[in-house]
């Protein structure tokens, strides 16, 4: 699921230059290149942070795949592809304002895979629809009902493709867009991790939780100074 959404990513920019985007396939391909590897490093290393009481007792198991989060592998791959827009011709609030579309539906697509493994799961629930997970390969609790938090961002995050959809091309300067993507999933982890199972990283929050607020403290105060609502023009026909 995780190869499938980065799939979701590459193609869906793919179609933007067809569409007539201001980029071209190789700058696309370049950027899949550098966002996925940093995206995995930044994705790994914040959630070896994160259980640092287990990895510090299995130093053998810090290397590998098994243990990524979302928040790292969107700042690691945004953080890896602003470094090359500095080397390229490219500006990167423009191509972000163009990613974020398929990065939210990408998201939701690896939030099938949490489902499926058990993993990212919620707390303990009374609620007719909670998870019970009875597979002994399961990451989650076997046999109790869980809110089902996988799916609950999953319903968001394609609520929030539409919201973005239909704000597209009305916000300038480039990168408004990206900004607005990031309060929203920010806002959204800091709430729904308090649903969630998870280590206390700081002042009892989850790491997901500081980061989302940090993120916010950044987004928030940009969005406010910088973005302006801006005219749809149409197009001569």
């Amino acid at each position: 699921m995780v190869a499938l959404a980065v799939l979701v990513v590459v193609l869906w920019m793919l179609r933007e230059v067809r569409r007539g985007a201001n980029l071209s396939y190789d700058t696309i391909l370049t950027a899949a290149l550098v966002g996925i590897p940093s995206g995995v490093i930044i994705s790994r290393l914040l959630h070896i942070v994160d259980r640092w009481d287990y990895y510090i007792v299995n130093p053998g198991q810090i290397l590998g795949f098994e243990g990524l989060t979302i928040y790292g592998a969107i700042l690691g791959a945004v953080l890896g592809i602003w470094i090359y827009s500095k080397f390229s011709n490219f500006q990167f609030g423009y191509f972000a304002d163009l990613v974020v579309l398929s990065l939210i539906l990408a998201q939701a697509v690896g939030r099938v895979g949490c489902t499926i493994n058990g993993c990212c799961f919620g707390t303990e629930t009374s609620l007719p629809w909670g998870f019970v997970y009875t597979h002994p390969e399961s990451y989650a609790p076997l046999g109790v009902a869980l809110h089902p938090t996988q799916l609950y961002e999953i319903v968001f995050c394609l609520i929030v493709f539409g919201v973005l959809l239909k704000l597209r091309g009305h916000f300038k300067p480039d990168g408004s867009l990206f900004l607005i993507y990031l309060s929203l999933y920010s806002l959204w982890r800091v709430g729904i991790d308090f649903l969630r199972d998870g280590t206390p990283f700081l002042f009892g929050l989850h790491q997901a939780q500081v980061i989302g607020i940090i993120v916010l403290l950044i987004a928030i105060p940009l969005l406010a100074l910088r973005t302006r609502w801006a005219r749809v023009e149409s197009k001569a026909e």
